[in-house]
């Protein structure tokens, strides 16, 4: 057999093993298991239903403060345009619309992170880390900017996005699912509400005075609209001032 056949089969195999022994070892945590027991072949009839592959998918979370939701997209691996496949009610929450800017100011964060921890044994029932802080965060924020944001099972809440345990546990299985298959970057896109034109004015409206808000969230809107017009993810960078660019 030819010397790169030989290496490119053996990385295969690679990937595949460590692909499935992070399910493997998930699913050794009892809530795991009862999440997959309980969610797992509802959530496949309803993916197959939405013609997404249910084998192979890949995943993106979009979160509204003022709306109190998240959305869950989703896309076979190889398709361009993610699809929503559901939203669920955020059941808690804390602080105000805006960023988060330091520790204890019990801010959810807002602008473009990604699932940064998978706990199976979160003190919430399960949960899925936000890369909070990040370039922007450390740039803008203050000297000690916290961490340890979360979308998490329960419906108490300090700065984190929680779901209740039964929403949960479908979340927590889509994002093993979508890791499994070798989705290594998960993003969380979280805006104070929808910037849209009615999003916009109601903020316009009611922080007119907060240009440094404002501006903030003039900046997100971007990458909004990006997604909104696309439904496609924007490619997302910080320069030195902190801004996102797209």
């Amino acid at each position: 057999m030819n010397k790169c056949l030989i290496i490119f089969v053996s990385l295969l195999i690679t990937i595949h093993s460590y692909s499935q022994t992070f399910k493997a070892t998930q699913q050794k945590c009892e809530r795991v298991k009862t999440a997959y027991s309980e969610k797992w072949e509802m959530l496949k009839t309803e993916l197959t239903s939405k013609k997404i592959n249910k084998d192979n998918f890949e995943l993106f979370f979009r979160v509204f403060k003022q709306d109190k939701s998240v959305e869950v997209w989703l896309k076979s691996k190889g398709e361009k345009e993610y699809k929503l496949f559901k939203t669920y009610s955020i059941c808690s929450s804390s602080g105000l619309l805006g960023p988060k800017r330091h520790q204890g100011d019990n801010q959810v964060p807002e602008g473009f992170y990604s699932v940064s921890v998978y706990n199976p044994y979160s003190n919430y029932y399960l949960s899925l880390g936000v890369s909070y802080p990040n370039q922007s965060d450390r740039m803008i924020g203050k000297n000690n900017l916290g961490g340890d944001i979360m979308i998490h099972g329960n419906c108490v809440t300090v700065g984190c996005i929680p779901l209740t345990d039964t929403y949960i546990k479908e979340v927590y299985v889509l994002a093993v699912e979508a890791k499994n298959n070798g989705q290594q970057t998960i993003p969380i896109h979280i805006f104070p509400t929808r910037l849209n034109e009615i999003g916009m004015k109601y903020l316009i409206d009611n922080y007119s005075k907060n240009t440094t808000l404002l501006d903030f969230w003039k900046n997100l809107k971007t990458g909004y609209d990006y997604f909104e017009t696309h439904k496609q993810l924007p490619k997302v960078k910080v320069d030195k001032a902190g801004s996102y660019i797209y």
